[in-house]
């Protein structure tokens, strides 16, 4: 019951967010008048209900290699060569089978432009 009724408040906040948009301005001071504080509780109804049921967790190593070799067009191949490994071990890396060391991750984060923190799940 109480899923219900917050799930009918998320849906109406989206509705009104929808219709808040086009009628809020947005300034240098953020924005103003009833409209705007309106849209700053819909928007906080939206937030709370989401991060709760819709949780986006951190990308895995595997995500992030293979999305940076789509991002910079390069094969498995072709960054193995690049950092000198074998491309069954990126291969590995990208099935998610295993996990480069701290040295393999240093150069896989220089040439893919893979932030460090991001390759230590920070």
């Amino acid at each position: 019951m109480k899923q219900d009724i917050e799930k009918r408040k998320y849906e109406f906040a989206l509705q009104r967010i929808e219709a808040l948009l086009p009628q809020v301005e947005d300034t240098e001071e953020g924005v103003s008048g009833p409209e705007g504080v309106e849209l700053m509780i819909m928007s906080e109804i939206v937030e709370a209900y989401e991060k709760e049921h819709f949780p986006i967790g951190k990308p895995s190593i595997a995500d992030l290699i293979q999305l940076s070799l789509e991002e910079k067009g390069l094969t498995q191949k072709q960054l193995a060569s690049e950092i000198g490994i074998s491309q069954a071990r990126i291969s590995d890396y990208v099935a998610g089978r295993a996990e480069p060391t701290l040295r393999i991750a240093r150069r896989l984060c220089t040439t893919l432009g893979i932030a460090p923190a991001l390759m230590l799940g920070v």
